[in-house]
């Protein structure tokens, strides 16, 4: 299965479309319907995209999970909650729900950033932030890495 890859730099129109990158529509048309779930992530101030299978994969994983745990219950608040099914249009755009939008400070430079089973949907600002040398511990990324053998 192909995966996401790439980053690529949009502006959100003013009724809140993005247009996918077109090699990312090109996965999705080949492999996938063009139902889209859009959601917020889990602790980052930005919104992943899912084809609908990746999606329906992540939902049996939760299912499979016990409902008393805390970690669970703050996915399932946070995340599953929070999605929306969206239409990829002919075009190659979606619309980001306005809740969604306001949740990642989506409004107008953003970022598209692949991520092998999902998009993830950030604002150029808070992207170009995350990257910040200062608040980067280069030595502990680069043993973990390492650790994991990348």
């Amino acid at each position: 299965m192909p995966s996401f890859s790439g980053k690529y730099y949009y502006t959100v129109d003013p009724k809140g479309r993005i247009i996918i990158p077109a090699p990312f529509r090109e996965i999705i048309t080949s492999n996938y319907s063009t139902k889209l779930f859009i959601t917020n992530a889990l602790f980052e101030q930005c919104l992943y995209i899912y084809p609908l299978d990746e999606w329906n994969k992540l939902q049996d994983q939760i299912r499979s999970k016990p409902r008393s745990d805390e970690a669970i219950r703050l996915f399932m608040r946070r995340v599953i909650a929070s999605a929306v099914e969206v239409e990829m249009d002919k075009q190659g755009r979606i619309l980001i729900p306005v809740a969604l939008r306001e949740d990642a400070n989506i409004n107008s430079d953003v970022v598209i950033a692949g991520q092998v089973e999902k998009i993830e949907l950030w604002n150029r600002e808070e992207w170009d932030a995350l990257f910040d040398a200062a608040k980067i511990d280069r030595k502990s990324i680069e043993q973990k890495l390492t650790g994991y053998g990348i």
